[in-house]
């Protein structure tokens, strides 16, 4: 099954750090730009921060600083550090590629399940 799975989420107080991951499955071979965006219960999906093949990185501003979003290429894994948190840094974040080339052909815009961001004051 094609799928991009997160990991490392959890609760964090103000100031702490945690480190998301997205690992793409089997049956993935080629993957464009990898991002990872967030969302809040009654808000749009919003975007932390993107990261091209070449490496060309681009963040919210509101994140720039703090955050730091790199990729493995041979792990077809995309991370995302995240430091000095704040509480609203709280959200569901999800992982995205914008291209893929799969076993079952090419795919646009996939997103992760998810992860939750919990960090308290």
């Amino acid at each position: 099954q094609v799928q991009l799975v997160e990991s490392g989420g959890g609760s964090v107080q103000a100031g702490g750090s945690l480190r998301l991951s997205c690992a793409a499955s089997h049956g993935i071979f080629t993957i464009g730009t990898m991002g990872w965006y967030r969302q809040t219960p009654g808000k749009e999906r919003e975007l932390v921060a993107t990261i091209a093949v070449d490496g060309f990185t681009n963040y919210a501003d509101s994140v720039k600083g703090r955050f730091t979003i790199s990729r493995d290429n041979a792990k077809k894994t995309v991370y995302l550090q995240m430091n000095s948190l704040k509480p609203d840094d709280t959200a569901v974040y999800y992982c995205n590629v914008d291209r893929m080339g799969t076993s079952i052909g090419p795919l646009l815009d996939q997103w992760g399940q998810g992860t939750q961001v919990t960090v308290s004051s």
